[in-house]
């Protein structure tokens, strides 16, 4: 089935004319007409657009880098007169009149856009309940939750409902999904790829990156992604690598330390296990694994859901019925409007990080709660400094379960917050770290993650390649 090739496989066949990138768009959109009514992946499916896109890519016939690739883009990032919601009720109707750069940087690197995928409200989540419009399902037990916020573009990769696809990471929303739909998903370095046309959430902690199904096709994408942008304030101009030329099988002298904070309590044991095995597995291809404790780890959830939320609330002070997204009409007056537009549009979640956000940043309680968890943010990032003084990179669980249930964890949010316990240092640190598959629990896979230093995502590609190619985890794929 082509829908299930990668796109460095997929590549190879084009340049050498052995399929034509309109045959693989199609089967793309085959295998959405067969499982999308199952899974709920998409939230705008764009298949003129992307069949225009692969018919110019054959005519072109310069099949180079993802020239003719179907890749399916997130939600919250804005497509110019293509409907961009966040899965919002308030942006239902919207049409952005601008491409967020990184579409810009697809379409010149003649991608075909497949559509946009369901997240988590406002990539408010981790499991993609809290859309506006669906659900999504888990491709490999429909019964479970593909992770969140990006649990649209996770699902869509895992099933061979695109080749390719776009998520943001602000706490973990690539990483967690990877993990629970068996596929590999990069947290690029905060500043690394331009947010700007990316909806913010939170500002301090966004970044966008790839899903994929294996880590060589995690490179290429980075290849097109990464690089200094002028029209986002907080993108860092240093060269970009070619992170293909890091895909070496081989991690002989890397120093890796496990984080054991993160393999104790509240970490399922098969986790544990799968854990353990893929450490044992590196320290036998020649690296050395030590564990190594990061203690501020335990205060990174309470300082995350004080630093996100007080974003969020700024942030999403502009949906206001006036400017653009929904108004409402059940308004005699201006305060009324702007009362019943945000209690009509947004959802239950966004509605209580707005409200945290909105009193942590409150006279009397901003020292209190936002500014303390500023620091403890600071102390967070020492103790990575401290970690990679001694290692080249550090790897922990990327979730402390498997998927779980669809519903199983609605009615309890900080059960919820607690499945990014692994990934949310991370973004606080502003550090680059990268989901794979290590194994499997009760049929549902287990995520890896490695974490790397501060534009040191070649390292992180490196030894994740090396485990990828003396492991069979990411050859595995579900059967709907």
């Amino acid at each position: 089935m082509l829908n299930n090739l990668t796109a460095h496989e997929a590549h190879s066949l084009l340049a050498s004319k052995k399929i034509s990138s309109v045959e693989l768009t199609e089967a793309v959109f085959a295998q959405i007409e067969k499982t999308e009514n199952k899974l709920k992946a998409y939230v705008t499916l764009t298949k003129d657009e992307a069949l225009k896109r692969a018919k110019a890519a054959d005519n072109n016939g310069n099949f180079t880098g993802l020239a003719g690739i179907p890749i399916a883009i997130k939600d919250n990032m804005c497509t110019k007169g293509i409907l961009t919601t966040c899965s919002s009720k308030i942006l239902a109707n919207y049409l952005p009149p601008y491409d967020a750069t990184i579409v810009e940087k697809l379409a010149a690197a003649g991608a075909a856009p497949i559509g946009k995928t369901n997240l988590d409200e406002f990539a408010m989540g981790s499991s993609t309940e809290n859309s506006g419009f669906h659900t999504t399902h888990n491709p490999w037990d429909l019964n479970t939750v593909p992770g969140g916020s990006s649990g649209g573009s996770a699902a869509a990769v895992a099933s061979g409902e695109c080749i390719l696809a776009l998520g943001s990471d602000t706490g973990g929303s690539i990483r967690q999904p990877a993990s629970f739909c068996g596929v590999v998903g990069l947290k690029p370095t905060y500043g690394r790829v331009s947010r700007y046309g990316l909806v913010a959430f939170a500002s301090s902690l966004d970044q966008i990156g790839p899903l994929a199904k294996d880590v060589t096709d995690s490179a290429w994408l980075m290849n097109v992604l990464a690089g200094y942008d002028p029209k986002d304030s907080t993108s860092v101009d240093i060269p970009v690598p070619d992170y293909r030329m890091a895909l070496v099988n081989d991690v002989k002298k890397f120093r890796i330390g496990l984080i054991s904070d993160l393999m104790g309590k509240g970490t399922d044991e098969a986790v544990k296990a799968a854990i353990k095995d893929a450490a044992r597995k590196l320290e036998s291809l020649g690296a050395i694994v030590e564990e190594v404790s990061l203690p501020t780890f335990e205060y990174a959830v309470p300082t995350y859901y004080l630093i996100a939320p007080a974003e969020a609330s700024s942030n999403l002070a502009r949906f206001d019925g006036v400017k653009f997204g929904h108004r409402s009409s059940d308004a005699p007056d201006l305060l009324t409007m702007y009362y019943n537009t945000r209690r009509e549009g947004f959802g239950a979640e966004v509605k209580r990080r707005i409200m945290l956000g909105t009193y942590a940043l409150s006279a009397g309680y901003y020292d209190a709660y936002y500014l303390k968890a500023l620091k403890v943010r600071t102390l967070i990032k020492q103790d990575f400094e401290k970690a990679f003084k001694h290692f080249d990179v550090l790897i922990s669980p990327t979730a402390p379960s498997p998927a779980f249930k669809i519903g199983e964890k609605a009615a309890d949010p900080l059960s919820m917050y607690l499945s990014d316990i692994a990934t949310i240092p991370v973004n606080l640190a502003g550090l680059p770290a990268i989901s794979l598959p290590c194994g499997f629990s009760g049929g549902l896979p287990i995520g890896l993650q490695i974490i790397g230093e501060a534009f040191a995502e070649e390292k992180l590609l490196q030894v994740a390649y090396t485990y990828e190619q003396n492991t069979e985890w990411h050859k595995r794929r579900p059967t709907l």
